[in-house]
């Protein structure tokens, strides 16, 4: 299999006298994507001298042998009917999710290591990217709850009846409470349907995420991508959740 590109690294336009006051976005790409499909979003935001502090880091996921593309875990169809019988679900890539959650969780790592406070760095990502950014913020042991806020982007929930179950296999407690969540689909996304999309909110529900955490928005025109609108609540956003520190 071949090895993992590393991740692409934008630094802060205007870094902080110290690693305490400065911020972090790890940015998560979808199904077939890449990091450098995606690697604009931080241009973008930093030519408009938005969160000039914010480090961006965009990883890449691994070529995924049952795909044949890239991908953060094996794919499942995501079908805007529910089934005639529960048990004909897709059976979920529970496996290919964990080794993923253990990836992201070392790129925290990382930046802890660099001084930067977990509740200044935000995860989040689009589609699968999203997935995987709901899935760790739920279920990681080291990192649940302790991060600024969690950014999804055209995205669903995986595993999303046994979050509970591996919440208590790692000790966490059963609510979640309160955890900032940008949470975002397009009223014309094909790819991610709205019934997953709604299992998804349910999901969060369920397991305790405040309902006033989640800042929900739906573009009606838009589809399975991002646009300008979407951009620019999501900067308010992250200008909400790591606002810049005084130096």
């Amino acid at each position: 299999m071949p090895a993992r590109e590393d991740p692409i690294f934008k630094p802060a336009t205007s870094p902080t006298s110290t690693p305490a006051h400065s911020a972090a976005f790890i940015f998560l790409h979808g199904l077939g994507d890449s990091a450098s499909g995606w690697d604009n979003i931080a241009d973008q935001f930093q030519r408009a001298q938005k969160l000039p502090y914010m480090q961006w880091i965009f990883p890449n996921a691994l070529e995924n042998h049952d795909a044949m593309q890239t991908a953060w875990f094996t794919p499942t169809s995501l079908s805007a009917f529910a089934p005639s019988r529960p048990e004909l679900e897709d059976e979920e890539d529970e496996a290919g999710l964990r080794d993923s959650v253990a990836y992201v969780e070392s790129l925290i790592d990382k930046l802890a290591s660099k001084g930067v406070p977990l509740n200044r760095i935000v995860l989040g990502g689009f589609s699968q990217g999203c997935a995987l950014s709901l899935l760790t913020s739920l279920t990681s042991e080291k990192y649940a709850g302790k991060l600024a806020g969690i950014v999804g982007l055209s995205g669903y929930l995986p595993l999303a009846g046994q979050i509970q179950h591996m919440r208590s296999q790692v000790g966490l407690p059963a609510e979640v409470g309160h955890v900032p969540m940008f949470l975002v689909r397009g009223g014309k996304d094909m790819l991610v349907p709205r019934r997953v999309w709604n299992i998804c909110l349910s999901g969060l529900k369920a397991v305790g995420v405040e309902e006033e955490a989640m800042e929900v928005h739906e573009y009606e025109r838009l589809g399975h991508t991002v646009n300008a609108e979407e951009l620019r609540d999501l900067c308010a956003w992250l200008e909400g959740v790591v606002p810049k520190l005084e130096d």
